[in-house]
């Protein structure tokens, strides 16, 4: 409260002084006259002794009166000088372009919303350039929420990766990383996996979901139906890096971003088939806010994530 209360003193000083007058006084106590003062200042002399007469008025004190020499600095304008040219420097400084972002000596915290898909595929590369270059970063992940832009826009996120849509708010960023396509993958052993994988026996077989926001409805989904076909989910989870254990373990077929479906497949002894019907892919994209667009530390960690991606 104490600190809520001061603040409040400074703003209430502060309505009752043009902060333009500051710069008029520093030039006229450095300057010692009228005329000089105005010509460094860009302003005209009457404007200037206007300034003077309402610093005057207002500080309880002539400030400059004249001399053998010319205009001579009172005790309180002699006070005043350094204290004056001190806020005009920091006023300065605070205004001033904000430094170049040095990923070397930077701490900084920045949170990403994503899936464990990007995980995955970005995470670790991303991780060892940070590790390399940004020791001081930290880097939280966080789901991705019901509303990604509300959350970038009030700073609970810096960024989000997913896949892109349209229909993003105004101030909403959005650039692509990479496109994305379909694999399917069963275990080794699987009887399809010594067959041509025909859309017969595609539909035949025991399918698992990946469904993320636990409802029904896929690529693969969209692109049967658009050919008059459906198939049986025997199973669906909402996290995709199960997906390639599960099927190392039984007779379901999972299509996967083919992304995945290559990270996994020598790992765990799975067979890779094209899919017996085209599936739209996708595309993967970095969503952020306004509010970071021309900082330089967020704007690094995108061009990272950008370069990575490739």
């Amino acid at each position: 409260m104490p600190s809520i209360l001061i603040m409040r003193d400074v703003h209430d000083g502060l309505r009752q002084v043009d902060l333009n007058l500051l710069p008029v006084l520093d030039a006229l106590i450095d300057e010692r006259h009228v005329t000089r003062a105005a010509r460094r200042l860009g302003l005209s002399q009457p404007a200037v002794s206007h300034a003077l007469a309402r610093l005057r008025e207002l500080l309880g004190d002539p400030l400059l009166v004249r001399g053998p020499r010319g205009l001579v600095a009172t005790p309180r304008a002699v006070a005043l000088a350094p204290r004056v040219r001190e806020a005009l420097e920091l006023t300065a400084r605070a205004l001033a372009d904000e430094p170049a972002f040095d990923p070397a000596t930077a701490r900084r915290t920045f949170h990403v919303a994503t899936s464990d898909y990007a995980e995955l595929i970005l995470l670790p590369r991303l991780l060892a350039t940070l590790g390399r270059v940004a020791p001081g970063i930290e880097l939280w992940i966080h789901e991705v929420p019901a509303d990604p832009a509300s959350a970038l826009a009030d700073g609970a996120l810096d960024l989000c990766m997913l896949p892109r849509r349209g229909g993003w708010p105004a101030g909403i960023y959005d650039r692509r990383m990479f496109a994305e396509t379909f694999t399917c993958v069963v275990r080794a052993g699987h009887p399809a996996a010594a067959r041509t994988l025909t859309l017969p026996r595609f539909c035949a077989l025991d399918h698992l979901l990946v469904a993320p926001r636990g409802t029904p409805g896929s690529y693969v989904d969209d692109a049967l139906a658009a050919v008059g076909r459906q198939r049986r989910i025997a199973v669906a989870v909402p996290h995709f890096l199960i997906v390639p254990h599960i099927i190392a373990a039984t007779d379901l077929i999972a299509t996967l971003a083919t992304r995945v479906a290559r990270t996994f497949a020598p790992l765990l002894a799975l067979a890779s088939l094209p899919p017996p019907v085209e599936i739209t892919g996708f595309n993967f994209g970095l969503v952020w806010h306004e509010r970071t667009q021309r900082d330089p530390a967020q704007r690094w960690l995108r061009d990272q994530l950008l370069a990575i991606a490739t």
